[in-house]
């Protein structure tokens, strides 16, 4: 079977869990539900995204994980190729692509509830580096100590930092360039 019908056959299978997109990655297809991708169709392979509930039977079946070539170098990936007794099971895959949908969807939200001082706008590495300096290690830590008292202990620290510092701190913690 090659990848488009593999493509077709998925998303007829697996419509429960709600409108499938595919788009081309790892140079296969990502399939996603509201922009969380939670397998991957490769040489017309489905691998589904590992999940507490897909682990046992993996292990048990010996599902193959996904492993694609980066600049010359394997790479497996967390996702597990579906065999053909999993195929004929339709309650069993849809019951692993429902668990590895919600592992993804999971895996984001931390993602996005976890960045990093130097991913707000107006701020890199150095000012990152700068804020650990004077006791700011989160996002939460900088929102509370506001952009002025940050300023203020930076500048302590550095009097060469001057109003334009100020600025990118409170544009940093609204939200704004």
């Amino acid at each position: 079977m090659d990848s488009y019908q593999r493509i077709v056959q998925s998303k007829q299978q697996l419509s429960a869990l709600g409108n499938i997109t595919v788009r081309s990655q790892f140079g296969g297809y990502s399939l996603a539900v509201e922009k969380v991708v939670f397998a991957l169709i490769t040489d017309g392979e489905l691998y589904l995204r590992t999940s507490e509930t897909l682990t046992s039977y993996m292990r048990k079946q010996r599902l193959s994980p996904l492993v694609i070539d980066k600049r010359g170098m394997p790479v497996t990936l967390h996702y597990y190729r579906i065999n053909e007794a999993l195929w004929n099971d339709k309650r069993l895959l849809m019951k692993f692509s429902r668990s590895a949908l919600t592992l993804a969807r999971r895996q984001k939200n931390a993602r996005q509830n976890n960045i990093r001082l130097k991913d707000l706008p107006n701020l890199g590495i150095r000012m990152e580096m700068l804020l650990r300096e004077i006791g700011i290690d989160s996002v939460g830590a900088l929102r509370k100590a506001g952009a002025k008292n940050c300023w203020l202990r930076l500048r302590a620290l550095n009097k060469h930092l001057g109003l334009s510092c100020l600025l990118a701190l409170q544009g940093a913690i609204t939200g704004h360039h």
